[in-house]
């Protein structure tokens, strides 16, 4: 059983999830004609993953964006070998991916102290290069956050998803009666009683199009990407966003969503998903949501109101259905229980899959030693003791 009266929502502003940086291995140092000396290697530049760091600490550390290793040290008389000039770490949060100017990956930090070499120094001056040094290399990167959030809020604009958030938390989003009040990612944690912290993403809301880049578009649901699962949020009474525009029924928004999800990757809807109903404190609220559950039982039964276009192949099969309310405080704690166990149980399974994968890779490692020739097995043992 869940505990989690008393939640605390952090907010954190200005949330950043990537960033362009200018790297620059260190030149090489000058070697010595004379003597033959060799000058020492440039420093090299090392992007470095610490756990309690974010990309808003590097940016607001580093305003510049520019790292740029040590130098070589000179060659000498006392020193006819120069040293080998200081290294440059970048400290980035876990969980980031690396990407040159030109989208070529060139790794992942996905731990504490993982790290990857981005810009590598010059070589130091030497009877090859005419004990000229070598300066070091250029590389502009990119850094991306994998995972923003455990939990990322999807629904159209003004379903209540800022409310929601100031509800569960004492976080104090924008909230209006116009469309757009989130206009980029708010991230916080939702802290329980008992030290357990759920991190959550308030994302602008999608629109229609929003795969063809209208609205927030791509940046939107490249956001989604980031998250380990979804919680759309619809209002009961249905949504509109302008005059101009078709109203569309609570059912008709959850099969939007689903469509757009779709239309942008394929692999975004085979994350968990719960479902909040929001504003159930509405009039004629609990037979509109006695309608939608019906609907939800049975989409197939009411596709045929939709264009083949707007149809998604596959729906979203809810783990949880919870009707809420922002303004009353209607389902919220059931909300927060079902959140924390549709992630519990998504750990247990992932654990259970890594756990599974190690022990087949260590019976076929088992099977490929035991078939193993034995004339094999002698020549492996036999170059082993050559070497030591």
């Amino acid at each position: 059983m869940v505990h989690c009266s008393c939640l605390l929502f952090r907010k954190y502003g200005n949330f950043i999830d990537n960033l362009r940086l200018f790297t620059k291995g260190g030149t090489g140092g000058m070697g010595y004609p004379r003597l033959g000396g060799e000058g020492g290697k440039g420093g090299d530049v090392w992007v470095v993953a610490q756990n309690r760091m974010t990309l808003k600490q590097l940016k607001d550390r580093y305003p510049q964006k520019r790292f740029v290793a040590g130098v070589g040290a000179n060659s000498k008389i006392c020193a006819l070998k120069g040293s080998k000039g200081k290294d440059c770490e970048i400290p980035v949060p876990v969980g980031i991916s690396i990407t040159d100017e030109n989208g070529k990956i060139i790794g992942e930090l996905n731990k504490e102290d993982d790290r990857i070499l981005v810009a590598e120094g010059g070589l130091g001056g030497k009877f090859l290069t005419n004990f000229l040094p070598l300066k070091g290399q250029k590389r502009v990167i990119h850094l991306d956050l994998k995972l923003i959030a455990d939990v990322g809020l999807v629904g159209f604009p003004n379903a209540g998803k800022s409310s929601l958030l100031s509800r569960v938390s004492h976080a104090k989003p924008a909230i209006a009666d116009y469309a757009f009040t989130t206009l980029k990612p708010e991230l916080g944690k939702i802290m329980y009683n008992d030290f357990k912290q759920i991190s959550v993403a308030d994302l602008p809301g999608l629109i229609e199009g929003a795969h063809m880049n209208k609205g927030m578009g791509h940046k939107f649901l490249k956001h989604i990407e980031r998250t380990r699962q979804l919680l759309f949020v619809v209002d009961i009474s249905g949504f509109q966003l302008s005059y101009h525009t078709q109203y569309r029924t609570a059912f008709e928004t959850i099969i939007l969503l689903t469509k757009e999800l779709e239309l942008y990757k394929e692999e975004l809807q085979t994350k968990p998903a719960l479902l909040a109903v929001n504003k159930m404190d509405l009039p004629d609220a609990q037979d509109k949501l006695h309608e939608l559950m019906n609907q939800l039982q049975n989409p197939k039964d009411f596709l045929h109101l939709f264009g083949k276009n707007m149809i998604p192949e596959r729906t979203v099969e809810f783990q949880h259905i919870i009707p809420i309310s922002a303004v009353t405080g209607e389902g919220i704690e059931e909300l927060k229980n079902c959140i924390r166990k549709s992630l519990d149980e998504q750990a247990n399974q992932e654990n259970d899959a890594y756990h599974k994968k190690q022990l087949l890779n260590l019976w076929i490692s088992d099977k490929v030693s035991s078939s193993e020739p034995p004339s094999a097995k002698h020549a492996v043992t036999s170059s082993k003791v050559n070497i030591i």
